[in-house]
């Protein structure tokens, strides 16, 4: 079977290897293993600070794209030209396919949606990887792309992958997860967790629309109260020299630890001796920082947005953020004082998240194909 992937993800060509994005590669990995993968997409010539490893597979096509972007007049112009170029290419690498799989939302993810309308008897799947709240504030593109996707006249004999479950879809939408761990990997997480020191974990780009700077400001908060806490945050970004600076001028060097990028096994490590893992993102997908974090029994911390209030059950298997210092330092401390309570959203939490393996993730592919 040829499958056709329509993405916005780039493919870089270095030394006649092609490269991409990595969580893009490793999950694409499991889809490869029941049938060809095609590409249409842009082409990168430099990775241009992409996370990227080597595609793994074999793949027996490029429909290449050109990449568009939608930051200035000028390039809204340029964009409206392409994107005719862009919709044949579409068009021609649909009509040579087996199976459609979208990935959305993008600008080229848009042009799938409207080019798939054409195909009603093709088999299709779509991965929306962004939030699909359907009351939450978005961009028009995203809103067009989801609505489609939703009208099960338009776009007929898919399946579309979605972060939660909604009410009022249609029978196109499946309420879909990510996978990291496998389950040779689950462990019997040890209670024995230090409790003189309360140790959070904090994994995702250093950037405003994760504000790691809340996550620090709420454990200072713990600090200054007298609670001996400490807060490792795992990733790079813009971000990261302003964090720098207000880490030393609030004198926070013994409790505030910027770890940059790490190996996975030096994050897993982490997890695992954490308490709490923390995400006061403004908008999520899948949030797998959380889900991570979950899986090794850390009780999520993290806003509600996208699918968190359903991951963590509404509360029961975590702590929903009300992005108010005094209220959220008070959850915290609530959680705290009373050790039971923290167990129980520990275990309620690892519980949850072992369900979503990568074991399970690939039967769940397997069948969807």
């Amino acid at each position: 079977m040829k499958l056709l992937v329509v993405s916005n993800a780039p493919i870089i060509y270095k030394e006649d290897k092609a490269f991409a994005y990595s969580p893009y590669v490793k999950e694409l990995e499991v889809w490869s293993k029941y049938a060809d993968i095609v590409f249409c997409c842009p082409v990168w010539k430099n990775d241009n600070g992409l996370l990227i490893s080597e595609i793994s597979f074999g793949f027996n096509k490029n429909y290449e794209l050109f990449d568009t972007n939608l930051k200035s007049v000028k390039e809204i112009v340029i964009t409206f030209f392409l994107s005719f170029y862009n919709f044949f290419i579409i068009f021609k690498a649909m009509n040579n396919c087996d199976h459609i799989h979208l990935r959305c939302p993008g600008n080229i993810g848009l042009l799938g949606c409207i080019v798939q309308i054409f195909f009603p008897r093709k088999k299709k799947t779509a991965k929306y990887a962004g939030n699909w709240d359907p009351k939450s504030k978005q961009p028009l593109s995203y809103k067009l792309q989801k609505r489609i996707l939703n009208n099960s006249f338009l776009t007929r004999n898919m399946q579309v992958l979605v972060y939660g479950n909604w009410e009022n879809q249609s029978k196109n939408i499946k309420p879909f997860f990510t996978a990291t761990y496998s389950e040779k990997e689950k462990e019997v997480v040890q209670e024995n967790r230090s409790n003189e020191v309360v140790e959070f974990i904090f994994v995702g780009s250093l950037v405003t629309g994760k504000d790691p700077l809340y996550a620090i400001k709420l454990v200072q908060k713990l600090v200054e109260s007298g609670r001996k806490a400490n807060l490792n945050l795992y990733g790079n970004g813009v971000e990261k020299d302003n964090l720098e600076l207000y880490i030393k001028a609030n004198k926070l060097d013994d409790y505030i630890f910027l770890k940059g990028n790490q190996d996975k096994n030096v994050v897993l490590k982490a997890y695992q001796k954490s308490h709490f893992v923390i995400l006061p993102s403004k908008s999520e997908g899948w949030p797998k920082a959380i889900a991570e974090g979950m899986f090794w029994g850390c009780v999520p911390v993290a806003t509600k947005v996208s699918c968190v209030p359903f991951m963590l059950d509404y509360g029961k298997r975590g702590i929903l953020l009300e992005m108010n210092l005094e209220k959220d330092f008070a959850q915290i401390i609530e959680i705290l004082d009373k050790k039971d309570v923290f167990t129980a959203k520990s275990k309620a939490s690892q519980y949850w998240s072992q369900i979503y393996t990568t074991d399970f993730f690939e039967k769940e592919i397997k069948n969807l194909l």
